[in-house]
């Protein structure tokens, strides 16, 4: 397998979830400015979205969309535990999150990247974002991550949106379970290993 990826982009979901799932695979790093990979390839040639993350599997299919790459992953290693069997109700509970994070949360981040995005917009989203991460951390307040006591795919896509806080203007201190989150997640060693191999350390 190889992961198409971009330094702090939500990419680096997936790719927590691989170190996670112990399975063999190769990264290559896309600059989305120019859809060009570190190895000179047309990205588009290989996601025509023009966006990461993308996986390339086994038969030489490309798998995009994040929430589907993790839960695929996910599937190649179901001793892991990072996702619940398929068919059961918790595999639709970890569903319901992944489709809660990408519409809910993810996407109310793009306006805030944006340099041209008016700062009444900004706000906006920053207050949308507010009130979604209330009920995130209501969930939190009685378990270590968002299915219980298990680590799962939904929790490498929600530490992946809450480390673009920082960049987006969002102070975590309304939301110490959220923060408290984030410090646990990212102290996994595959988090860490994930973090520095994206840095090039």
């Amino acid at each position: 397998m190889k992961l198409y990826f971009s330094p702090g982009a939500c990419s680096l979901s997936p790719h927590i979830v691989l170190r996670e799932a112990g399975l063999e695979f190769d990264i290559e790093q896309v600059h989305l400015g120019t859809k060009k990979t570190k190895s000179g390839a047309d990205f588009t040639q290989i996601n025509p979205k023009g966006y990461v993350p993308a996986l390339e599997i086994e038969d030489g299919e490309v798998l995009t969309e994040g929430p589907a790459i993790v839960q695929y992953i996910a599937d190649q290693k179901p001793e892991s535990g990072l996702a619940p069997p398929a068919g059961t109700l918790g595999r639709y509970r970890l569903q319901e999150w992944l489709n809660f994070i990408s519409t809910e949360l993810h996407k109310q981040f793009s306006p805030l990247f944006k340099p041209k995005t008016p700062e009444e917009q900004k706000s906006a989203a920053r207050e949308y974002v507010g009130r979604r991460f209330d009920h995130v951390a209501s969930r939190l307040e009685g378990a270590p991550y968002l299915m219980g006591e298990q680590f799962t795919v939904a929790d490498a896509y929600l530490f992946t949106v809450l480390t673009w806080t920082k960049f987006a203007g969002i102070d975590l201190g309304p939301w110490p379970a959220l923060a408290q989150y984030k410090e646990r997640v990212g102290a996994r060693p595959a988090v860490q290993a994930a973090l520095a191999a994206e840095q090039g350390k």
